[in-house]
């Protein structure tokens, strides 16, 4: 597995940052290569992604979740995609907040293996959150 982490200061109160991250159905309208995420109940989301012309579907459920702290979640099922994570939200003070994200990916094929090895998914995983900071600020 990868392991990847990254930490972003967002201009918003803890409160207004968690809320929307939890938003799980809008992930579509800052992650690279989400094309839809449906929230099918309190733990489980199903995902469709596509990225480098690569189509997906998975489940994911959420493991753990303090409100205003942190979510870490895995995938499940027998799926291709494996993977693992967390965020969390630190107040900086009342209008600042650092959200960091450490995920663990398990590359598939070829070209997953060599787009990990020149360091695209935490380019990926850095673009997202600079696109996170964008829509909610």
């Amino acid at each position: 597995m990868s392991m990847v982490q990254e930490t972003i200061r967002v201009d918003a109160p803890l409160r207004t940052v968690y809320d929307q991250w939890t938003q799980f159905e809008e992930f579509p309208r800052f992650m690279y290569g989400v094309e839809e995420v449906e929230q099918l109940d309190d733990r489980l989301c199903h995902w469709r992604t596509r990225v480098a012309g690569v189509s997906r579907e998975f489940d994911t459920e959420i493991v753990d979740q303090l409100p205003d702290e942190r979510i870490s979640w895995r995938t499940v099922g027998d799926g291709d995609v494996r993977q693992k994570g967390v965020v969390t939200f630190h107040s900086l003070d009342g209008s600042h907040t650092r959200v960091s994200l450490a995920l663990d990916v398990e590359p598939q094929g070829m070209v997953e293996k060599a787009g990990d090895a020149l360091g695209f998914l935490e380019n990926r995983v850095r673009g997202d959150l600079e696109r996170f900071k964008d829509f909610i600020e």
